[in-house]
């Protein structure tokens, strides 16, 4: 397998996975948010939680590790930019 086949297979699954953790952390939380609501975080209904800050906090570390994770992808193939 080329070089840029394998690369592109990294980083198409790479994008796939944190998708799916967009998504679960966008849609399904907060279809069950009513449900969550009864178990407890710092005093908040969980539900409420993730709804109000948990998801967005989530969103923010996602961002930054996809693209630390993408950098290592573009480093092992010798496809990154220099950083200058």
């Amino acid at each position: 397998m080329s070089s840029a086949t394998e690369h592109w297979r990294k980083t198409r699954n790479l994008t796939i996975t944190h998708l799916v953790i967009w998504f679960f952390f966008a849609f399904v939380i907060h279809w069950f948010a009513h449900d969550l609501s009864e178990v407890r975080f710092f005093g908040w209904p969980l539900g409420y939680y993730m709804a109000a800050q948990g998801s967005l906090i989530v969103f923010v570390v996602q961002l930054f590790l996809f693209s630390r994770q993408q950098h290592a992808i573009d480093v092992k193939y010798g496809v990154h930019e220099d950083e200058d």
